[in-house]
């Protein structure tokens, strides 16, 4: 049998295998800047990123670290046109059973011996924890044509469009969070 049935197979046992995860640095916001804040420890491994201009940033949703959250597998969707709800692997949702973030951000600065990185923007909240961090690499990171929904068709190609459009126009007025 292959190595993935054999981790599916633990994965879905009740004798899951636990691991850590802890925390490298956390968002905070200062005079209307984003950064990214790295802990002591970790600063070193920050060699190197000044020549990249984007990073995917791995990080916790905390303001949704609940019971309520975390057994979430269904999700109500914001948007125009959209399903009211969705399962919550096809959303970007912070109620999920593992509320972890991926976000992409441009570089503006880097001081490793400060360990801060100075973010364009990022969607964390202030003392989000952050998790990883890796460089945005085209090569690896870029998919050329990309699909999704009909519904999100007409969205934005990318993370600069994005940062101009107007997304307030694509929120369903009767939405509620429950």
């Amino acid at each position: 049998q292959s190595c993935w049935w054999n981790i599916w197979k633990c994965a879905n046992s009740a004798n899951r295998m636990p691991f850590s995860i802890f925390p490298i640095g956390e968002i905070f916001r200062q005079d209307g800047k984003v950064f990214a804040r790295f802990f002591p420890a970790y600063t070193q491994g920050l060699a190197g990123l000044c020549a990249y201009s984007h990073l995917q940033l791995l990080w916790w949703f905390s303001g949704a670290d609940d019971a309520q959250s975390r057994g979430r597998v269904q999700a109500r969707c914001p948007y125009l046109g959209a399903p009211k709800e969705l399962g919550v692997f096809a959303t970007r949702s912070p109620h999920r059973p593992n509320p972890l973030a991926l976000t992409c951000c441009r570089i503006l600065a880097v001081d490793a011996a400060a360990g801060l990185v100075q973010l364009e923007d990022c969607d964390a909240e202030d003392g989000s924890p952050i998790l990883d961090i890796k460089p945005y690499a085209p090569s690896s990171d870029r998919v050329e044509h990309p699909s999704g929904p009909a519904w999100s068709a007409h969205w934005p190609g990318s993370l600069e469009e994005s940062a101009a459009y107007d997304w307030a126009r694509e929120i369903d007025p009767s939405f509620e969070e429950k």
